[in-house]
């Protein structure tokens, strides 16, 4: 079957909370759901997102997707269109005015699935339903009576694995931030930092040593330098055989494999790119390399993380989004489970389409609040 429409949903909402790292602050969502539609009534369901500034209004989103997206997806099967190859030259190696990337595999990868009939995760191959995973806080802006507020409930969810962001120019911060969430969640549980680029490869090796010697257990330290610097990445790798290198989250696909290929990393991170992720996961496999899923909208990353026989971790960050599909994924005592609903098994909620979506920019002190605090 082919793709016959699409209908493009703008929201923009505040946030629960402040969510960042060392390097970025966001309290407000933006994101329009964009499903392809095909002659059946199928739909296939992604989301396209900015973080810092709001989407343009519905009407100038369609405008943009009509004149650069719709021309090469009408009439199109979407199990063709998740398989082909581009070879892209000179200016057409270029970005959509609008980040539609992500939402046009998400929802191209949920449209041919269920024309199959078949859960996503299972068109991709997967031999289990459920992965790891680790409750991330986006943290970094949060008081320190908010920090344990939101890890000790994490930790009353089931969580056993536990990821707070540090980098902060205050050395003593990052320790106490660490201090404080070891004191706050279960005995036995275990723990990730993620500067998020904040520190450059001496500093991040002093400073990791420094939390070594303190007696603090680290599972891996994501993004402690900046993405390219291959040679540092190695160095960390070489010097902190207590811990173990999370890296690639800011790299494309071709930035990936020439991570990999360098030895810049013990662990891949990857996101919400189906294609994408599954073309760089086999590498990651045939080199040996683990795979975790970093942030994907709404935990669709559950389908790639059990699809690839490298991936150990899937990370959720409390974002509340779940109040836009009808049924969310199902994480439960620190594990997340992939839906046997055909396709990636979220579907927009008649009630977000009708109470929450934003046709136009309003001013962000205008924006409708979501009330609920702590969803699971």
């Amino acid at each position: 079957m082919r793709i016959s429409g699409f209908e493009i949903t703008r929201f923009q909402f505040a946030r629960d909370r402040v969510v960042g790292d060392s390097q970025v602050r966001a309290d407000e969502v933006n994101v329009a759901a964009v499903e392809l539609i095909d002659e059946a009534g199928n739909r296939g369901l992604g989301f396209a997102q900015t973080l810092f500034q709001p989407l343009p209004a519905a009407d100038e989103i369609v405008r943009v997707f009509n004149e650069e997206v719709w021309p090469n997806l009408e009439g199109q099967i979407p199990l063709a269109l998740v398989h082909r190859i581009n070879r892209p030259r000179g200016g057409n190696q270029r970005a959509f005015t609008l980040p539609f990337h992500e939402a046009l595999q998400v929802a191209l990868w949920d449209l041919a699935a269920k024309q199959v009939n078949m859960p996503l995760h299972t068109l991709l191959g997967s031999r289990r339903s459920k992965v790891r995973a680790y409750a991330s806080g986006l943290d970094y802006h949060l008081s320190d009576s908010e920090f344990v507020e939101l890890f000790g409930h994490a930790d009353s969810l089931g969580y056993q694995a536990f990821k707070i962001k540090v980098g902060n120019p205050d050395f003593a911060w990052d320790m106490h931030r660490l201090d404080l969430v070891t004191k706050t969640v279960r005995p036995d549980a275990q723990f990730m930092i993620d500067a998020n680029e904040a520190w450059g490869s001496k500093e991040a090796l002093v400073k990791l040593e420094a939390i070594h010697r303190a007696g603090f257990k680290l599972l891996w330290v994501e993004d402690p330098i900046l993405r390219l610097d291959f040679d540092g990445l190695r160095l960390l790798r070489n010097n902190t055989p207590w811990t173990l290198i999370n890296s690639g989250e800011y790299l494309d696909a071709a930035g990936k494999r020439a991570l990999m290929l360098a030895g810049g990393t013990d662990i891949l991170n990857v996101h919400g790119q189906v294609t994408d992720v599954m073309r760089i996961g086999w590498l990651a496999a045939e080199l040996g390399i683990p795979v975790s899923l970093g942030n994907t909208f709404l935990e669709v990353g559950v389908h790639m993380a059990c699809a690839l026989p490298e991936v150990e971790w899937l990370e959720y960050s409390f974002q509340n989004f779940d109040h836009l599909v009808e049924q969310p994924i199902e994480i439960r005592d620190g594990w997340a489970y992939a839906p046997d609903r055909p396709g990636h098994g979220l579907v927009l909620s008649a009630n977000a389409r009708l109470e929450w979506s934003c046709p136009s920019v309003t001013d962000k002190l205008a924006s409708p609040a979501f009330p609920t605090k702590l969803v699971s």
